[in-house]
């Protein structure tokens, strides 16, 4: 029997996949038998993930290597392919991209299946986007999960390139070595959405500034694939001109990888400032009143 669970959500539209540490929240629009269509492929090739992972984590937990992969599975090929751009210069592993490789590839299987004219997969905040035609996505962007509060938009158009959205921070779910508190990446795919955010999140930084506590992510999660190094559990209320410059650092890494294509806009969110990267892409844009002064740069 399989450990999966599979059920619609009790508004009747959207489908909830469970599997161990997956959740996924997946949502499309077409004719209901196309969505029904779709719902039962998402199903069907959701039950073969994790198990898929698991056979080779022990790969998946290593330094990637930009010059290839011994890895074998097409979801963990993905998560590769989204980190290879990063991992000649620093230390990051294909499991940077496993909340965005998992929603791409059961989209994937949704699309193949059945004509639809939108859907989206959303996996705890990484998010894999169809739009055909002239359909577009408004989401909405947060600062932190355990107390969520909007900080900005994001407006996507068929005709953008863009077709991943997700979010990294130190208040997420996942470890980071910075001190956002969150950054939104808008991406040609979810999978390298995810491992851009990571990246950004890290580069958003003060090292060695007093008051900001770091642990080792072993001594958090004994199985993890960062090991001893220092990730970030508390950041102290920061000075205007520290949080400036944290931004400026994040704010220089995602320029870069913006010029390498890599990614289409990002949103960076620390103690209620916010720096905006490539806005011509993705409409992203600031709430209105916003805390704090946004910044942005094309």
């Amino acid at each position: 029997m399989s450990r999966a669970q599979v059920a619609l959500l009790p508004d009747g539209r959207r489908l909830h996949l469970q599997d161990g540490p997956i959740d996924l929240v997946i949502e499309a629009w077409g004719t209901a038998e196309a969505v029904a269509v779709a719902y039962r492929s998402a199903a069907d090739r959701f039950v073969t993930i994790l198990d898929e992972l698991c056979a080779e984590l022990s790969l998946l937990r290593r330094a990637a290597s930009p010059e290839g992969s011994a890895l074998t599975g097409i979801v963990a090929r993905r998560m590769h392919d989204a980190v290879a751009p990063f991992a000649d210069g620093i230390f990051i592993t294909p499991m940077a991209a496993v909340a965005g490789a998992v929603a791409e590839e059961i989209l994937g299987a949704m699309a193949a299946a059945t004509s639809l004219s939108r859907a989206y997969v959303n996996n705890g905040g990484d998010i894999a986007l169809h739009l055909a035609g002239d359909q577009s996505f408004r989401v909405a962007m947060i600062d932190r999960p355990d107390r969520p509060s909007l900080f900005g938009k994001a407006t996507v158009m068929s005709h953008d390139p863009v077709r991943g959205i997700a979010t990294s921070g130190w208040r997420g779910r996942s470890f980071s070595l910075g001190l956002a508190d969150a950054v939104t990446v808008l991406a040609p795919t979810a999978a390298m959405a995810d491992a851009a955010a990571t990246v950004i999140a890290n580069a958003v930084d003060l090292p060695g500034y007093p008051g900001i506590l770091r642990v080792p992510a072993s001594d958090l999660q004994p199985d993890n694939d960062l090991g001893a190094r220092l990730v970030t559990r508390h950041v102290p209320a920061l000075a205007p001109f520290d949080i400036a410059r944290a931004l400026d650092a994040g704010d220089a890494t995602a320029r870069s990888l913006r010029e390498r294509g890599l990614i289409a806009a990002a949103a960076l969110h620390l103690q209620g400032e916010t720096r905006l990267v490539g806005i011509d892409a993705g409409n992203l844009a600031p709430l209105s009143p916003v805390p704090k002064k946004v910044i942005a740069h094309a």
